[in-house]
């Protein structure tokens, strides 16, 4: 196996906010939410704000640098910075429906060499190799009406279990959220493999959703899991009912549970996790405000809260990306995260363990 697919698989976030209501609805401080820490961040990269940057991952490069790249939604295209400095590197991809080409890429996930890119207006997946952003193949467009985040886990050797939000609207304006009975296709599965010659080959394995009025998926984006403790959170966004994080598991069951109401003022947002070597560690879930984001952390097991914070000028983000694996100039590893759709931020992770007290080994 390539030893990349051992390292990526907790590498990728996912993300994005195209579904979330108008910004200038977004609440300048939470309703009640804990009292952050202020971590400042390592970095913030120069604007690019013809981008409209969404999703991010990671991609450690054979030369043992690290990529971070990142959805440009208005671009219809990636961009690729250096995740140990911030500087942009390069840019990827045109606006269209032909290998190479995207409308609207929203979502990524990076496992060993493949790099996932959902893409909202083609409906569909795009699978690129890394480091040449070569096209094998795509899937989904069958089903797929609107497709947002995405998460993915290796099932057996070359084989993966891939999850999709799709969060189709109705109305003029597309901001009707469809019937509960409908609501059961929010999260689409598929089964993906790769023959030995790189083929891509993918089979749809259905969808799920709670249906009930008060628990059921409204609008959704970001999706993660914990495939140890069959756990997978997934960020309702419909803050005109309740935004948060449901908890379902890898069955496609909602387990009835979600994060603490009160714990987000304003969307759920980007959702990863974060491993500690003894099997312990923590979610990070974005809570999407102005001027500053908050970075809500849950403890793996029990989801229980233990701590928020916030950055010096990271504001209204989309995706984030945990790179746990030591970097160059991160030896802890790092957080990263979009912000204001225009510019890419990362957290040094030995900066957020101490500042939130949290328990020694996680960043070694």
């Amino acid at each position: 196996m390539n030893p990349r697919l051992l390292i990526a698989a907790g590498l990728a976030g996912l993300l994005g906010a195209c579904a979330s209501a108008p910004r200038d609805t977004l609440p300048a401080t939470p309703t009640a939410a804990p009292t952050p820490v202020t971590v400042p961040e390592a970095y913030i990269s120069a604007d690019v704000p013809a981008e409209e940057l969404d999703s991010l991952a990671t991609w450690p490069t054979e030369d043992g640098n690290t990529w971070l790249i990142a959805t440009g939604k208005s671009s219809h295209r990636l961009v690729v910075f250096d995740a140990d400095t911030g500087e942009e590197l390069r840019t990827f991809g045109e606006e269209g429906a032909g290998p190479g080409q995207f409308k609207r890429p929203n979502g990524l996930a990076v496992q060993g060499d493949y790099l996932f890119v959902v893409e909202r207006d083609n409906h569909r997946v795009q699978v690129l190799t890394l480091p040449d952003f070569r096209t094998i193949g795509t899937f989904g467009d069958q089903v797929l009406r609107s497709p947002y985040g995405i998460w993915l886990t290796e099932k057996e050797p070359g084989e993966f279990d891939v999850y999709v939000t799709d969060s189709f609207m109705y109305g003029k304006k597309y901001d009707v959220v469809p019937p509960f009975g409908e609501l059961n296709q929010r999260v689409r599965r598929f089964r993906v493999a790769f023959d030995q010659d790189g083929a891509l080959r993918a089979q749809y394995a259905g969808s799920f959703g709670d249906t009930h009025e008060d628990t059921a998926l409204r609008m959704v984006e970001s999706i993660a899991g914990d495939p140890e403790n069959d756990r997978m959170l997934i960020a309702d966004e419909d803050r005109r009912h309740l935004s948060t994080l449901r908890e379902y598991t890898f069955s496609g069951k909602f387990t009835g549970r979600s994060l603490p109401q009160d714990a987000f003022g304003a969307e759920a947002e980007g959702v990863v996790l974060w491993t500690c070597p003894d099997g312990s560690g923590y979610w990070i879930a974005v809570d999407q405000l102005a001027p500053l984001t908050i970075f809500h952390l849950f403890d793996r097991v029990t989801l229980k809260p233990v701590g928020s914070f916030q950055g010096a000028k990271t504001a209204r983000t989309d995706g984030v990306a945990l790179h746990a694996a030591a970097m160059a100039g991160f030896p802890g590893g790092a957080l990263f995260a979009q912000s204001d759709d225009k510019a890419v931020t990362a957290f040094d992770l030995r900066d957020v363990a101490s500042s939130l007290g949290l328990k020694q080994g996680c960043t070694e």
